[in-house]
């Protein structure tokens, strides 16, 4: 059961790291602050009784002591004139009183906060006053004129009672004066005291609140820091499903839940790693059975083109001979529609032969590699040219090429034949009444190099864009162009087996446009992007 007097206490234990450390410190603060204004006030106190004690009633004790000697010195001059009847004797007494006027002047002004002291002073000042009326003045003027021995009666024992009676209010205010600087003395040791005390205070509060600030910082940030590294350490020694409690300041308690919240993370993703492991498990068991299989099958393939090789093609070299033997011996000698048969027999028996060289061809394309090695594509083009050239049809104008075509990595052979089919194509397939041009051009794009076969022939529609990199695939009969429909099928295949791209290129002349790519080796001839290629080209 929750008291009221548990609630302050509840909420205290929600104050924030931050709050607590500001409470404290602007409570030492107010306190400090508090020492400081008293320390001030004192330190005031003192500098005023300081002054009394160095320059108020010092000053006042030597006038009061000049005063007197004054006051004696008058009665002098007055007792010597008046035995003597010399004026000069009455130097001391004129010299007293200017003296005791000055003294006057210069007390005065020092006891307006001293009302007692001054007081006392206006006594002293009233009693000698009165000496002089009834005493000094009527015995100095009697002197002069009655005569020194007239005058000596008025000094007698009465005149000497009314000088005593000032000289005993000097005195008094001598002890005015004492009793102010005593007041003053005791005044300044009780604000030093206190000033003492004060610093003591201030000393015990800024202890006092370093203490408080390692306690509080120890409870709550030293004790549940650990704390909680020690579960963070538990949870990374294994233990994902141990839930992390925070303890300590608010703060802390927070960063204890962002951490669990981690945690807690961290358990589903291992969870989910688990199962993707298990389910990548399950897989690579599935792609080694059909790694397996596909090995068998190739196995299957390659036997296959063993005896496509061997034992298909020698019935049907026998059964082309016979029909070639037969077209040869008995050509005329029996009627037209024999003759047509007989050349469809000899035409169907070499185009099977080509349609299956063809797929050996294809098939044996990666699989008997001798290794990538740096090829120049102008020592290949050249070759290509070669066999372009040997065919009557074409001039030396028919087939040209950049100058310092790139060097790549890759398989001589295969790219021979990759240029020679494109190129072959692109002759092929050319305009009846326009001489065959074909030009090989390159450039590179950033990591690899791309080359295009461009050509003025019948060109390409772009929705048979994609069909005919297919096996097989052809756009036009086959008695309108020869061929078996596998030279781009091998074409991309070989660019794939070099890790490069092909495609019918976008074009805006008359003719077709076949680009493909190869990666940039690290043999590869430095053709600039940004450069335009030299339009030098080498003739055929």
């Amino acid at each position: 059961m929750t008291t009221k007097s548990n609630i302050p206490l509840r909420r205290l234990r929600l104050w924030s790291l931050r709050a607590r450390v500001t409470a404290l410190c602007t409570a030492a603060a107010l306190l400090l602050g508090l020492l400081a204004i008293s320390a001030t006030v004192l330190a005031a106190t003192n500098r005023e009784n300081l002054d009394v004690v160095l320059n108020k009633t010092g000053g006042l004790r030597i006038s009061g002591e000049r005063l007197g000697v004054a006051l004696i010195n008058q009665e002098t001059g007055v007792r010597g004139f008046v035995l003597s009847g010399n004026p000069a004797e009455l130097a001391p007494y004129t010299a007293g009183r200017e003296e005791e006027e000055s003294l006057y002047t210069a007390m005065i002004p020092l006891l307006d906060q001293d009302p007692q002291v001054l007081v006392q002073l206006r006594r002293v000042r009233a009693s000698a006053n009165e000496w002089r009326s009834l005493v000094a003045e009527p015995a100095i003027a009697k002197a002069r004129t009655e005569g020194p021995e007239a005058a000596q009666g008025l000094l007698a024992e009465e005149s000497k009672k009314r000088f005593d009676q000032t000289r005993n209010e000097v005195t008094a205010l001598q002890r005015e004066i004492t009793d102010l600087r005593d007041a003053a003395v005791a005044a300044l040791r009780s604000s030093s005291d206190g000033l003492v005390v004060l610093l003591i205070g201030a000393a015990f509060i800024i202890l006092l609140a370093g203490v408080g600030l390692m306690v509080l910082l120890n409870r709550m940030v030293t004790r549940p820091v650990l704390d909680l590294a020690a579960q963070v350490q538990h949870v990374a020694d294994g233990a994902y499903e141990t839930q992390i409690v925070g303890q300590g300041s608010p703060e802390l308690n927070r960063l204890a839940e962002d951490v669990d919240g981690m945690r807690r993370q961290i358990a589903a993703d291992l969870a989910e790693v688990r199962q993707a492991r298990h389910a990548v498990e399950t897989v690579n068991a599935q792609l080694q059975a059909q790694a397996f299989e596909l090995t068998r099958s190739n196995r299957d393939l390659e036997q296959f083109a063993y005896v496509a090789s061997h034992d298909l093609q020698e019935p049907l070299r026998k059964v082309a001979s016979f029909c070639q033997l037969l077209q040869r011996r008995y050509a005329g000698q029996l009627d037209e529609r024999a003759d047509q048969y007989i050349g469809f027999a000899v035409d169907g028996a070499q185009r099977m032969q080509r349609l299956i060289n063809d797929l050996l061809a294809f098939s044996r394309i990666g699989r008997n590699t001798s290794g990538f090695v740096p090829v120049s594509l102008n020592e290949v083009m050249t070759a290509v040219a070669e066999q372009v050239t040997n065919d009557v049809h074409y001039d030396q104008n028919t087939l040209t090429w950049d100058d310092d075509l790139p060097t790549v990595l890759g398989e001589e052979a295969l790219l021979g034949t990759l240029l020679a089919n494109l190129i072959g194509n692109s002759l092929k397939f050319a305009r009846v009444d326009v001489p065959p041009k074909v030009h090989v051009s390159a450039q590179r794009v950033e990591d690899e190099w791309q080359l295009t076969v461009r050509d003025n022939g019948i060109g390409i529609e772009a929705e048979f864009a994609e069909k005919i990199f297919i096996i097989f695939q052809r756009l036009h009969a086959k008695d309108a162009y020869p061929g078996t429909g596998m030279g781009l099928a091998i074409a991309k295949k070989i660019v794939e087996y070099h890790a490069g791209r092909i495609w019918v290129a976008d074009t805006q002349t008359d003719g077709a446009a076949i680009t493909f790519t190869l990666p940039v080796g690290e043999d590869a001839d430095t053709v600039d992007v940004d450069t335009p290629q030299t339009d030098e080209e080498h003739a055929a």
